[in-house]
């Protein structure tokens, strides 16, 4: 039983971190990057330690003999990094574990998601400035411009232009109404593939998504041996599915996303407007969601309870 395997880690004070390889198992994302750094092993060293006796008092009360974890938080904070070592050490201390990425559950892959996001902006920001009175043909000319060169999320440009304003409201409201929802993203399929796990199904598929119109498939995954499945995402702590036991938030802020993006070279637009809005409206929705994280970590490494989030974000 997984209660008496994670009493025993407690009692004998025997929790292993074994020496980490470049070549540990982490997340079934296709072609995506993961670098294991001293930054994560010591994150997740301290989450682990956290985590055991939260899951051995859950384990006890509900009789439960599968987890669900989450790993959340801002692009490029260290979610594969951090949740790939988490299994490595479950599965070293005798506890099966899988690493599930939430992105392969967009409707889109990424190119095509990227292109959505950016027409519902547009789309929605013209839309905004014709509501106020505000579009004119001649204005238009001026914002395709704008267009034309990825420029036209600058904030900048109210200055010479105030009617830029408007598109901008319209734009950002439109994001926010797409970002994170299930209008993006199949929550449904995250939710059944939990329901699965916890029923105890031996065999489950799971979605593929590459960078390719050409790459999306779905491969049987054994989780006979499995009793913590690991999620790392974005909107792991989303109120869009249930079925999250102990939600992980790994805290950052907006500059320091775009920073750990810039490290990785996530995109080629990694610093445009438009980047740095949809990071704007990732903060904004994890924020929103923070006080359902059960262990939330700071960038330098600490434990913070929802009170210490709130000060150190300046939510109070």
């Amino acid at each position: 039983m997984l209660q008496e395997k994670l009493e025993k880690l407690i009692a004998d004070n025997n929790l292993s971190m074994p020496e980490v390889t470049p070549d540990i198992p982490h997340g079934d994302m296709p072609g995506d990057k993961v670098e294991i750094g001293e930054d994560h092993i010591k994150k997740a060293n301290v989450i682990l330690k956290a985590l055991i006796p939260m899951m051995a008092e859950q384990a006890k009360k509900e009789n439960k003999n599968k987890f669900v974890l989450t790993v959340c938080g801002g692009s490029g904070v260290g979610k594969s990094e951090i949740a790939s070592l988490l299994s490595y050490y479950f599965n070293q201390n005798g506890i099966g574990s899988y690493t599930m990425s939430g992105d392969n559950y967009p409707f889109r892959i990424p190119m095509y998601n990227d292109a959505e996001r950016l027409r519902v902006f547009r789309y929605e920001g013209i839309r905004k400035m014709l509501s106020d009175g505000v579009y004119t043909e001649e204005r238009f000319k001026t914002l395709h411009g704008f267009m034309k060169n990825g420029d036209d999320a600058n904030k900048n440009h109210v200055a010479e232009y105030p009617w830029m304003a408007s598109y901008l409201e319209g734009g950002r409201m439109g994001l926010e109404g797409y970002l994170g929802t299930p209008n993006e993203t199949n929550f449904k399929e995250v939710e059944a593939i939990l329901n699965q796990f916890k029923a105890g199904d031996e065999k489950i598929f799971m979605k593929r998504m590459g960078r390719e119109d050409t790459e999306l498939w779905y491969s049987e995954i054994d989780f006979s041996e499995v009793n913590v499945l690991i999620i790392e995402w974005t909107h792991g702590n989303n109120d869009s599915f249930t079925g999250v036991d102990i939600p992980v938030l790994l805290n950052s802020t907006p500059e320091e996303t775009l920073a750990h993006r810039k490290a990785r070279n996530r995109d080629g637009a990694i610093d445009s407007p438009f980047t740095t809005m949809v990071l704007e409206i990732e903060q904004e929705l994890l924020k929103s969601q923070a006080h359902k994280a059960k262990i939330i970590i700071s960038k330098g490494g600490e434990l913070w309870n929802y009170d210490d989030y709130k000060v150190n974000m300046g939510l109070c």
